[in-house]
């Protein structure tokens, strides 16, 4: 049987590892929901949702951690019914919640991006691009000649898990550099435009990119805003066991978008 930590313990490890208050974000990021002082099971998701917390407890999970939690500036303050009853499933269990949204994007070696970076091959990177004041991604740079753009989408797919991209593929014959944001990262796409880099990857496309990376001349991949930040969190439960001694169970919970 896994040894059991105590929560306080875990969201300082993750605090302190992430340093949330570094980020503007568009949420609270750490602890969102207290539990049972002690764990002996961390399960890991994408986002918080009640078909992740019932399999959660159904594998004796004492924290679920996920990059987007329950809580989110702009939304309605009063809960609704569906809201109500993912909060039950916790309270009823006695059950934690941990989320971690742009701190867990941005680290830049622990976070979806770097990870990305690493799984596409990449030699280094250096951070991408500024969110008020913090990068929250990561420019892969590719040794030697760099890939052919065929082979940037075949890395990407293996990377997230075999979903093929939607991929435009209008830029040089070899990428070196490709600028990474995942999740919704579009916006970003003028960023990397302006700093001359060969290919942008990101999660979810936004209808004006396809004309903006074609007229650019950048390749522009879009990966899945799911497939693309799965990454991050299981590093993160991995790290916990590894400190701690934890259980850690990433549960997938595949979403199309």
């Amino acid at each position: 049987m896994a040894p059991v930590a105590a929560l306080t313990e875990l969201i300082a490890f993750l605090d302190d590892l992430l340093e949330p208050e570094r980020f503007e974000d568009y949420g609270p990021n750490g602890l969102q929901v207290p539990g049972g002082e002690d764990v002996r099971v961390v399960v890991t998701g994408v986002s918080a949702g009640r078909e992740l917390f019932e399999r959660a407890i159904d594998a004796g999970a004492g924290l679920v951690l996920v990059h987007h939690g329950l809580f989110w500036k702009g939304r309605p303050l009063a809960l609704d019914r569906p809201a109500k009853a993912r909060l039950k499933l916790l309270f009823d269990h006695d059950v934690a919640l941990a989320a971690y949204h742009l701190p867990l994007d941005g680290h830049q070696e622990h976070g979806n991006n770097a990870l990305l970076a690493a799984a596409l091959g990449a030699d280094r990177t250096t951070p991408f691009p500024d969110h008020a004041g913090s990068p929250i991604g990561v420019v892969a740079h590719l040794p030697g000649e760099g890939i052919t753009p065929q082979e940037l989408v075949d890395r990407t797919r293996t990377a997230v898990g075999g979903r093929e991209p939607l991929a435009f593929l209008d830029g040089p014959d070899r990428v070196r550099t490709v600028a990474i944001v995942s999740g919704a990262g579009s916006p970003y796409l003028s960023d990397a435009v302006s700093e001359g880099f060969d290919a942008f990857l990101t999660g979810e496309p936004i209808e004006r990119i396809m004309l903006e990376a074609r007229e650019n001349a950048v390749h522009f991949l879009a990966a899945g805003h799911y497939a693309t930040e799965t990454l991050g969190v299981r590093r993160l439960g991995d790290l916990l066991a590894g400190r701690f001694g934890v259980e850690h169970t990433f549960l997938d919970v595949p979403n199309p978008i």
